[in-house]
């Protein structure tokens, strides 16, 4: 972890176009942190420890100051198939760490106490619906010192306006599983409803918490999530659902264009790694409606901000979807513009 990333409003701001219209890539050098990856899904940073998920293998790398990785373990029980296997890694503030893997009963959280092993891991939950695709399976703790945990609807949108059902789902929890206190059902994990398959959870300044969604064919979301809220999955996509009682999503884009994962926010800019639509994209608290792609031509499945405040991404062209290079993939420290 090298030299601070200027990440700041202003120098995204200049460097927008028209609402809705994306600008043209700014000069945003990127260096290779790591490569060699096999179908890497997140990025965990406690201190100096650099935590790299695979989903296939169900291999955690650990990553070393020089760039070379070594594995720390291979999370037990892990079934990968489509887009399921081993996805999001969190630390807490201990350095406890905590994995989201699908397993024979269904997708799950598990807790390991000595991040240094992989050995005798505490399940919080399980049986969360999982499939060949939309697995969610981002962790992340929030301002509150709580664990929340995206859920998708395992290729079944019933599950999303279920309220027992643990798919469909932003759940929060406690360290050891339970509902977190202030919950809307203080009996239940779920924090909020109505998702397809939310791959990104982050939090600005001022504590609003900030979700990446896919949509099916048309749009997807990028949303401001509300304890109790529900955000119309299946009944419907992107906007138009606040006469029908659902919440619309701040931001919204081609599936095309977008597709987007991992989310991370830094200074009030909000950075969201793309797959299909090939980028990282910023977008700021203050303007939503104006965004900049960062950097383009990798799929991009995270994207992290370092406590020296550096921006990485994580490339996801290894995941069968994409084009891979003889290095894919990669970890790359972005440039951003300074003010």
């Amino acid at each position: 972890m090298r030299r601070r990333a200027a990440v700041t409003v202003a120098a995204v701001l200049v460097l927008t176009g028209c609402a809705g219209e994306p600008s043209p890539p700014p000069e945003t050098p990127s260096e290779v942190v790591a490569s060699g990856l096999a179908a890497p899904w997140s990025i965990a940073i406690h201190n100096d420890t650099v935590l790299i998920s695979e989903r296939d293998s169900g291999r955690i790398l650990r990553l070393d100051p020089d760039g070379t990785t070594s594995e720390l373990g291979v999370v037990a029980g892990v079934e990968h198939g489509g887009e399921g296997g081993l996805l999001g890694l969190a630390f807490d503030e201990e350095g406890r760490l905590y994995a989201y893997s699908t397993g024979a009963g269904g997708n799950r959280v598990e807790r390991f106490d000595d991040p240094r092993s992989l050995d005798d891991p505490v399940t919080l939950v399980d049986g969360i619906p999982a499939a060949g695709n939309h697995n969610g399976g981002r962790l992340a703790f929030g301002p509150d010192g709580f664990l929340y945990v995206s859920t998708g609807d395992a290729g079944d949108g019933s599950h999303s306006q279920d309220p027992d059902s643990l798919g469909g789902k932003i759940l929060r929890m406690t360290e050891d599983g339970d509902p977190a206190p202030g919950n809307p059902d203080p009996d239940s994990l779920v924090w909020s409803m109505g998702h397809r398959n939310v791959q990104g959870l982050a939090w600005d300044s001022s504590g609003t918490m900030y979700a990446t969604e896919f949509g099916q064919n048309t749009w997807d979301e990028l949303n401001v999530i509300e304890a109790g809220a529900n955000y119309g999955w299946p009944d419907v996509e992107g906007t138009g659902g606040e006469d029908r009682g659902f919440t619309d999503p701040i931001r919204q884009w081609t599936t095309a264009e977008a597709s987007p994962s991992g989310l991370a926010i830094a200074d009030d800019v909000i950075l969201i790694a793309n797959l299909r639509g090939e980028r990282l994209r910023a977008l700021t608290v203050a303007a939503p409606e104006h965004s900049a792609d960062l950097h383009t031509g990798d799929r991009v499945r995270d994207v992290a901000v370092t406590p020296d405040g550096e921006v990485w991404i994580l490339t996801n062209n290894t995941d069968g979807r994409g084009d891979p290079g003889p290095d894919d993939d990669r970890i790359l420290r972005i440039d951003l513009p300074a003010e």
